[in-house]
């Protein structure tokens, strides 16, 4: 008999359409999932977080590694996946903030040093995505953009050594990878099996990408978003304060999720928020509204 989570899990296991030996979240039929981020509820702790969202129906979550550090102060791995499991929460990715982690610099030996341990924790975990932001302190040249490819390879490298899917979140205002376009030429020139293109809606529709864009994703090459609106504002003052719940702004959330839905996107919407108010809520009412809002968008998109 299969206990409830890996009943869960292998409901919504799919083989990628690229590559091989990958595993992808589905909703069942054609729909996508919800799902909420870590840094939404980020005061609330690893253990605060999950405990409200599972109180207002949260099922699929996204895990931070500094609020896993913290947790393991005073408690274990197994006791992170024992809260989970009681939860009957499925952790659909992890992330890992590391500089020069995609690209050669100065902080990428220890960047990789980290991402080995993180990929070791969240593979114990249950989780089978894991990503990192284009974070790098320093002048990108031409030269850099080339080294990139086999930057990415060797981090795809110890990914798979633990069967985990790695992601690159290209950030609006880096200075290495800030648009889908940079994004998806550099992974596909790595073309390493375990790496895959992920998108946030901010740093998407804030940033230099175009909707248009979004025609360049092949079928089934998406692996997973990140999913909220934004504030109408000058696009120069723009920061994450600017991030609202699904609904709340301006941005053509219905038009994006057609072009995904498209492209045969069948994975999560995780919300990543980072607004006061939110990332200081009690999160039980925090992701109430949010999962609402969120799911009323979703409805009404026929993503759902």
């Amino acid at each position: 008999m299969l206990d409830r989570r890996k009943f869960v899990l292998s409901a919504l296991t799919l083989p990628s359409l690229i590559g091989s030996a990958k595993q992808g979240i589905s909703a069942p039929g054609d729909g996508m999932v919800f799902a909420m981020h870590q840094n939404t509820s980020s005061a609330a702790g690893f253990r605060g977080s999950l405990e409200g969202w599972s109180r207002a129906g949260v099922e699929f979550v996204e895990l931070n590694a500094a609020l896993l550090d913290v947790f393991l102060e005073n408690d274990s791995l197994s006791g992170a996946r024992i809260l989970l499991d009681d939860l009957g929460q499925t952790p659909i990715c992890a992330a890992v903030t590391l500089p020069d982690l995609w690209i050669p610099g100065p902080a990428r030996e220890s960047s990789l040093d980290s991402w080995r341990k993180r990929c070791a924790q969240f593979s114990e975990l249950g989780v089978r995505r894991i990503y990192s932001p284009s974070i790098t302190f320093r002048t990108v040249t031409s030269d850099d953009f080339n080294a990139t490819p086999e930057a990415i390879n060797e981090t795809a490298e110890i990914a798979a050594e633990y069967e985990l899917i790695c992601m690159i979140e290209f950030l609006r205002n880096s200075n290495h990878l800030a648009t889908l376009r940079s994004a998806l030429k550099m992974t596909r020139t790595a073309d390493h099996p375990n790496v895959r293109p992920m998108i946030d809606f901010f740093h998407f529709w804030s940033g230099q990408s175009k909707l248009e864009d979004l025609d360049l994703l092949n079928s089934g090459e998406l692996e997973h978003c990140h999913f909220q609106d934004l504030l109408d504002a000058p696009q120069e003052l723009t920061d994450n304060s600017y991030r609202v719940i699904p609904g709340d702004g301006i941005a053509p959330l219905h038009s994006i999720l057609s072009k995904l839905r498209g492209k045969d996107y069948r994975g999560a919407l995780s919300v990543e928020l980072f607004r006061e108010e939110l990332v200081n809520g009690d999160p039980y009412s925090v992701a109430a509204e949010i999962k609402e809002k969120s799911e009323r968008v979703m409805g009404e998109a026929g993503v759902l």
